[in-house]
């Protein structure tokens, strides 16, 4: 580390910059090559037995080839580490390619079946669903824990706050009900800014690097961090399947992680303000926000996550159509998938991200999902409200467009 700092922000902005400055740069240069120098034979050959087996890359070895090990990578992978409290992190192309390779490191040391709360990301929850990669899954809530447990269980998965509703889980009671079973943590809506997995008894932590670690919609990636023993198995399924993150995805995420304190804050204090807003609107039956009275009962705001984040899923109280035309209607915000950029966004979970959930688990069909961005509070409002209009239009639940006034008009 260029600091000690014990504060986020510091450490976002230093943490993988180490030996930069001494290579003439401010910044990370970024390397495309797919093949590196070898040296003599024994050298690239102990190079790439290291390497291929988990191993990171030392003083005096070649790289040997991209799909191994990179520097732009190693360097994503140390700030994200840095600022999640782990020993380390493994980066790979993808969210899903990141739970594909803890999925099948826990199959191949013979514990493939996965304990699972729901509700997860509509990926995540299918893939578990499915058993594509060798895996079976049982199905509970914190309670079903202990009992769900086998000799053969290799995770506990959890995601909190939770995609689509929000829902909240106290990790260390989680932890506890898993005991001696590794528990991975989805910590993408929190990010590291707002929750630490592995300060509440987490093992590894998961994230789709796509959404608030890189912020800007133009990087796809996932990681996962967690202690070195996990780390050293997850670079060895990389390394194995090819699931290594492209350098430049590397290279912008790791500029995403220097700013990610800053736009993280920035976006609850807007989403704080247009829950309250939305609540009010007749078109809404219910605005789901860990930041509103009554949606944090277990008293984990201020003691597990430092903040509600910038995630708004809103119930419609028209059902389906009204979901439809409030998701049509939108034009500042952007009807589409992904969150956590800087743009706002708004999705119909049910029909899109958890479509091949399970019907028993898909989310209701009026709910639809805000990832709110860094525009300003008052033309978000604006937008949202005119949507809400045209919902309540369709099912004859009147207008409300006094609602879109500045909030210091609205005491």
């Amino acid at each position: 580390m260029l600091t000690s700092s014990s504060n986020l922000e510091t450490r976002a902005v230093h943490a993988g910059m180490e030996g930069v400055r001494e290579q003439g740069s401010h910044v990370p240069t970024i390397d495309l090559s797919t093949t590196n120098p070898l040296g003599d034979v024994e050298n690239g050959g102990m190079s790439y037995e290291e390497l291929a087996t988990g191993g990171c890359l030392t003083e005096g070895r070649s790289a040997v080839y991209q799909r191994l090990w990179h520097p732009g990578v190693a360097r994503f992978e140390t700030a994200l580490a840095d600022l999640e409290g782990a020993d380390g992190s493994v980066a790979f192309a993808s969210g899903m390619a990141a739970l594909a390779a803890t999925l099948i490191a826990a199959t191949t040391a013979g514990t493939p079946h996965v304990v699972a709360v729901r509700p997860l990301y509509g990926g995540s929850d299918h893939v578990l669903e499915s058993g594509l990669l060798g895996t079976s899954v049982t199905w509970t809530d914190v309670d079903g824990i202990p009992a769900a447990i086998r000799p053969d269980t290799g995770l506990v998965i959890v995601e909190t706050p939770a995609n689509p509703t929000l829902e909240l889980l106290d990790l260390r009671r989680v932890a506890d009900a898993a005991g001696s079973v590794p528990l991975l943590v989805d910590n993408t809506f929190a990010t590291p800014v707002l929750q630490r997995p592995i300060e509440h008894g987490a093992t590894l932590v998961l994230h789709s690097a796509t959404k608030y670690l890189g912020g800007h919609g133009d990087a796809m990636g996932g990681v996962v961090a967690g202690p070195i023993e996990w780390i050293e198995r997850l670079r060895r399924v990389r390394a194995l399947t090819g699931g290594l993150l492209h350098p430049m995805g590397a290279y912008l995420l790791h500029r995403g992680i220097r700013t990610l304190p800053v736009r993280v804050r920035a976006q609850q204090e807007t989403a704080g303000e247009l829950a309250r807003r939305l609540e009010a609107h007749p078109a809404v039956a219910r605005v789901r926000y860990p930041g509103l009275p009554g949606q944090d009962p277990q008293g984990l705001l201020g003691r597990q996550l430092a903040g509600p984040g910038s995630i708004i899923a809103i119930e419609l109280a028209g059902g389906y159509d009204a979901a439809c035309r409030f998701t049509e209607a939108c034009r500042l915000v952007t009807h589409a998938v992904s969150l956590g950029g800087v743009d706002s966004l708004v999705q119909h979970p049910a029909s899109l991200t958890h479509r091949p959930v399970a019907a028993n688990a898909k989310p209701d069909a009026g709910v639809v999902r805000l990832s709110i961005g860094l525009e300003h509070v008052d033309d978000l409002t604006a937008d949202l409200m005119a949507a809400l209009d045209a919902a309540a239009d369709a099912q004859d639940l009147g207008r409300s467009s006094e609602l879109a006034a500045p909030a210091d008009a609205l005491g």
